[in-house]
């Protein structure tokens, strides 16, 4: 989904309202494809301020399936996306990175929305989903999802302090 800023840029003070479907069916976010349950179209505003500086506001809705750090179910997550930037077209890429200006989704006179839904989701990406606070996750030996099911695998944590005792067994340990 691209919208051409060619007319755009061309008038100081003009302005442009855009609502368009958002038709992905998944977004990658660091090589895994999550796949988008429900999406709202994307409202966005884009007004030429002057001086080639385009301010671009608007957001969307969007559910994700994500994973469950623990026990790897599938997890439904909401983002609300709003976004208010803008783009000085006059500096060069080396002087909107210095300032941490983030245009990766503007190639030239042309603006990639799906590019920008996706840079807006990694600022609001969560660091862990769980699907219960209280989840158990699966177990490390057999596999089994601890949620649902328990196992007879054996649990106990050695002390650590024993290793080096554990690690001479094990040389001389029978085959």
């Amino acid at each position: 989904m691209e919208i051409s800023l060619v007319k755009l840029l061309s008038r100081d003070g003009a302005s442009e309202t855009h609502r368009l479907p958002l038709e992905i069916s998944e977004i990658e976010i660091g090589g895994t494809a999550y796949p988008v349950l429900e999406s709202q179209p994307v409202e966005i505003t884009l007004t030429h301020e002057g001086d080639y500086v385009l301010k671009i506001t608007g957001g969307t809705k969007l559910k994700l399936e994500l994973s469950c750090a623990r026990c790897l179910c599938p997890v439904e997550k909401e983002f609300l996306l709003d976004f208010d930037r803008k783009i000085d077209f006059n500096l060069t890429e080396e002087e909107r990175e210095d300032l941490e200006e983030d245009s990766a989704f503007v190639d030239k006179d042309v603006l990639n929305v799906e590019a920008l839904i996706r840079n807006e989701l990694l600022v609001q990406w969560p660091i862990r989903v769980l699907c219960k606070d209280d989840c158990k996750g699966i177990c490390s030996r057999c596999g089994a999802n601890l949620n649902f099911q328990t196992c007879d695998c054996d649990t106990t944590v050695p002390d650590p302090r024993m290793a080096a005792i554990r690690d001479i067994f094990s040389k001389f340990k029978e085959v």
